[in-house]
């Protein structure tokens, strides 16, 4: 299992790499060692994972206010599946188990929350 992760993280980090090489390109500006770090890459990946994830309460949050009870919208489960796959990809990165099983599990929850969403729209509109 240890092994299937380590091939993800490396290619992972291929990635980060590339896209490293693309964003000196394209932003001259930037430091010409970035393709060196990416690390530096998958920090910006990993707080937009969480930037994402914290969305989702957010909106939650709003909604709740608007409506003077506990809302949960259908965007709070994509923002869910949106921010836990980043976060997932960076757990894979840092080839952490703990957070890999947790959002790994996670995914799972907010896809089945979404079916029960549309499975209940498409019944009530029948």
């Amino acid at each position: 299992m240890m092994s299937i992760i380590a091939t993800m993280s490396a290619g992972i980090e291929a990635g980060a790499v590339a896209v490293s090489w693309l964003l000196v390109t394209v932003l001259p500006f930037l430091p010409d060692n970035l393709p060196e770090h990416p690390e530096k890459i998958m920090i910006v990946v990993g707080f937009g994972g969480q930037f994402l994830f914290a969305m989702r309460f957010i909106i939650q949050w709003i909604r709740s206010e608007g409506a003077r009870k506990s809302v949960i919208p259908v965007v709070f489960w994509y923002f869910s599946i949106g921010g836990g796959s980043v976060l997932l990809l960076y757990a894979i990165w840092r080839q952490d188990p703990v957070i890999i099983c947790g959002q790994g599990l996670g995914l799972f929850i907010y896809a089945r929350n979404l079916f029960f969403v549309y499975r209940e729209a498409r019944e009530s509109a029948k």
